[in-house]
């Protein structure tokens, strides 16, 4: 008996949501659509096994063919992003959060000190946010960028390092549209003797593709979700140092979580491999391509943009001079089939739940095979809702016409 037959209302909900997301243009910078094969490994019956520990030293009995699987998911790991030999993988983590949490946890004490990105200027709740449990446990000194580029200052970030002598040192971001120096970032940790850390959750597929700079060669910890521009399932990932990797490990396991899910594990295998393909390389770059593409076409609508553009796969406009808000144009665009989400800018003078600016990624529409034209396209129905509100509901009607010549993987 089938999900339709068992349980008609959870099996409508689904389907309502495939609908859903097939007829919309999927905007938001960290959603993507994961492969057939990734589901499949998603949905298996490796959902139904318990496997507390690490390979080799489980807790529990049966566990030689999940052992297998876990071993499989390191090693295309250390492949996808060519780590070094002396380096260590722990894909267990259930998603972002706790991925960076237990890197905390493992290598700090409460009260340290860490620099990294303001969560206004584009860092992450993670990244000491004062309603988050890593503000309130860790001692955060936040960077921002520039105000007149909005771009990273180096050497700014350089004088606050040798001020306040951080434990660590972090790189990372949810709304920072340009590449980012890794190796810049690990001279300023040298000079200053902390442990340097990138959380490359947004840019994992673009750093596995070669298309962004890797960390790796430079820094001592790396942390990604593997749902984003990776396109795999939702998990995180902790890459190390092997000197790192025992405090690190017994900060997964036991200190923050129980059995990992190895379905999820296995999700992440299947996207590795998919990511050593000529033809993900093809995608990151799309993605690159498209993005500039259609930052280029909202600048010729009149959006100015933070930073003037983009480098990698998402975009932060500011609605300043538009004469609405965020959480309005949010909501406007989304009545229309465009979903993307309301964001902070930097120096925002607005609340971050109203703020001035929208995020935009092209990651998921990529995924469906769009290109350059295709953002020009999107551009032009982004500034006519923005202008005219009434015709949102003429222009969903048109996306959705519009969405069905590019069917999205896995729907």
């Amino acid at each position: 008996m089938g999900l339709k037959k068992s349980d008609p209302q959870v099996y409508d909900l689904i389907q309502r949501e495939r609908k859903r997301q097939s007829e919309v243009l999927e905007l938001i910078a960290s959603e993507n659509y994961v492969s057939d094969e990734v589901l499949e490994a998603l949905g298996s019956v490796l959902n139904n096994k318990y496997a507390e520990g690490y390979p080799g030293k489980r807790y529990y009995a049966g566990n030689e063919v999940i052992d297998d699987v876990e071993r499989l998911a390191i090693e295309r790991v250390k492949e996808g992003f060519e780590l070094p030999i002396d380096w260590h993988v722990n894909v267990q983590p259930y998603s972002g959060s706790p991925m960076n949490l237990e890197v905390y946890a493992g290598l700090l004490n409460p009260g340290d000190t860490i620099l990294a990105l303001d969560l206004a200027h584009g860092g992450h709740l993670t990244h000491g946010s004062k309603v988050n449990f890593s503000g309130k446990q860790y001692n955060f000194v936040h960077y921002g960028v520039n105000p007149k580029t909005e771009r990273l200052d180096y050497v700014e970030i350089l004088k606050l390092a040798d001020r306040t002598r951080p434990r660590l040192i972090l790189s990372g971001f949810t709304a920072y549209p340009r590449e980012i120096d890794f190796k810049k970032f690990h001279e300023i940790a040298e000079k200053v003797n902390a442990i340097s850390m990138a959380d490359i959750s947004h840019i994992a597929g673009l750093v596995a593709a070669g298309v962004h700079q890797s960390p790796i060669p430079f820094f001592d910890v790396v942390t990604t979700t593997t749902h984003k521009t990776l396109r795999g399932p939702r998990a995180g990932i902790i890459m190390c140092k092997d000197k790192f990797a025992t405090s690190i490990d017994k900060a997964v396991f036991p200190g923050m979580q129980g059995g990992p899910h190895e379905n999820a594990i296995a999700g992440i295998a299947v996207a590795m491999k998919e990511a050593r393909s000529a033809g993900f390389r093809k995608y990151a770059e799309q993605i690159v391509k498209n993005s500039r593409a259609l930052a280029r076409s909202l600048q010729d609508f009149g959006f100015r943009l933070v930073s003037d553009g983009t480098d990698n796969h998402l975009i932060l406009m500011d609605l300043t001079n538009k004469n609405i808000g965020g959480k309005d144009a949010q909501n406007l665009l989304e009545s229309a089939g465009i979903v993307l989400n309301r964001n902070m800018i930097p120096f925002d003078k607005r609340s971050p739940m109203d703020p001035s600016g929208l995020r935009l990624g092209t990651a998921a529409v990529t995924s469906r095979g769009m290109k350059e034209k295709e953002m020009s396209k999107i551009a032009s129905w982004i500034a006519a809702v923005i202008t005219d509100h009434s015709i949102a509901l003429q222009v969903k009607d048109e996306v959705k016409r519009f969405a069905k010549n590019f069917p999205a993987p896995g729907l």
